[in-house]
C-alpha cells in the first residue's frame, strides 16, 4: 500500500486531542511533516508525534515538495486563506470543519481545486463512520418509510472566555463550532437542503451565540429541528449528542452515540408494525477514516465521501441559520 505523505499547518488542539492519533493509525499516511508559527512548539510536536520535518513557518512547508497533502486545523478565520495557497502549490487538502466562513468562499476553495488539479476535502470525521452509513442505509432502504422529521442536537460544556470559541472575530459561537454538526447530519439524512429556514439564538455579553435552535421544511413537506449550545458545567468536557429520525413506517433513534465517538454505537428502530430492534455498530477512529479515504483519493482515485456538493449546499444552509440569528 503507498502511504501519502502528510503535512500539518498548525498544532491547534484538535490535531492533539483527534487527528494525530487518527494519522498515526491511518495504512496509507505518512507523517513527512508539521509546520507552526513558533519553531519550537512545531520541534515538540515533530518529536511527540513522529514527523520526518519541522518548520517554523506555514509557507516553508508548502513549499516542501515532498508534500502531498495538508491537513488544515486551524482556526475558523484562517482556513480560507491557507486552503487556497496549499491548492495553489499543488497540495491535496483536508481542511477542518467548518470549510469556510461562507458559502461563497467554499465556492472559490473548490474552484481552486479543480484550477489545480488537486482534491479538497472538508473534514467531517464523523460522516466517514459506518455509524452514520448505517442509519443511512436504513434510510435508503425504505426501513422507515418516507421521512417527515428529524431532529439531532449537540450541546458542550461552557469554556472560559480565553477560549477561541468565544471570541466573534475567530467564528466563535455555538453555530459555527457545534451547529455545523447536527445541521450536517440532518442534511446527510434528508439528502436535500431546506427550503425554509429559522432560527433563533441566546448570545452571551460578547455577543457569541451561545445556544441556537433551528426549525428546516423541505419541499416535500417535511420538517427538521436542530440544537447547538455552550451552555453545560464551564469548562468540564460534558457533551449531549442525539438524535431522531421520523417516516411514515417507522423512527431511528440514537441511543449509544457521540459524533465522533469510536467504540460500539447503538440506534433503535421502532416501525408501526410492532418491531423493535436495537443495532449495534462497531466504530473504529473516525480521524483515522477520514485520513485514509483522502488518500486512497488520492493513491486510487476514489470520490471523496464529504463532497463538493455536501459542503456547499452545508455552508448555505449554515449562511442562511446565521442570517436568521443575526450573527
Amino acid at each position: 500500500m503507498r502511504k501519502v505523505k502528510w503535512g500539518v499547518l498548525g498544532t491547534a488542539y484538535i490535531f492533539e486531542r483527534d487527528t494525530a492519533l487518527g494519522m498515526q493509525l491511518a495504512d496509507n499516511c505518512e507523517l513527512t511533516a508539521i509546520a507552526g508559527r513558533n519553531s519550537e512548539k512545531a520541534n515538540a510536536f515533530k518529536e511527540k508525534y513522529g514527523f520526518q520535518k519541522a518548520y517554523g513557518s506555514y509557507e516553508e512547508l508548502l513549499e516542501d515538495p515532498e508534500i502531498e497533502a495538508v491537513y488544515i486545523p486551524l482556526p475558523n478565520t484562517l482556513h480560507y486563506e491557507w486552503t487556497i495557497k496549499a491548492l495553489q502549490h499543488g497540495k491535496h487538502v483536508l481542511c477542518e470543519k467548518p470549510l469556510a466562513p461562507t458559502a461563497k468562499e467554499a465556492e472559490e476553495m473548490f474552484r481552486a481545486a479543480k484550477e489545480n488539479h488537486v482534491y479538497l476535502m472538508e473534514a467531517f470525521a464523523y460522516q466517514h463512520s459506518p455509524f452514520i452509513k448505517a442509519v443511512k442505509k436504513e434510510i435508503e432502504s425504505g426501513t422507515i418509510g418516507e421521512l417527515r422529521y428529524a431532529e439531532a442536537a449537540l450541546i458542550t460544556s461552557d469554556y472560559l472566555k480565553s477560549n477561541i470559541r468565544m471570541r466573534k472575530e475567530s467564528l466563535g459561537g455555538c453555530t459555527y463550532d457545534l451547529g455545523v454538526y447536527a445541521i450536517s447530519l440532518i442534511q446527510r439524512m434528508m439528502g436535500t437542503e431546506p427550503e425554509t429556514v429559522k432560527a433563533i439564538s441566546t448570545f452571551n455579553e460578547d455577543q457569541i451565540d451561545i445556544y441556537t435552535t433551528g426549525i428546516f421544511e423541505y419541499a416535500n413537506g417535511a420538517k427538521a429541528s436542530f440544537d447547538c449550545g455552550m451552555v453545560l458545567a464551564t469548562e468540564k468536557n460534558g457533551c449531549l449528542d442525539r438524535f431522531q429520525i421520523h417516516g411514515t413506517e417507522g423512527s431511528i433513534s440514537s441511543v449509544n452515540f457521540g459524533f465522533n465517538c469510536p467504540g460500539n454505537l447503538s440506534y433503535q428502530i421502532k416501525t408501526f408494525d410492532g418491531r423493535e430492534e436495537l443495532k449495534v455498530v462497531e466504530v473504529p477512529h473516525n480521524y483515522r477514516l477520514e485520513v485514509e479515504q483522502l488518500g486512497r483519493c488520492i493513491t486510487e482515485g476514489e470520490t471523496p465521501y464529504v463532497t463538493e456538493e455536501f459542503s456547499v449546499s452545508l455552508a448555505r444552509t449554515i449562511d442562511r441559520v446565521l442570517k436568521e440569528i443575526g450573527y
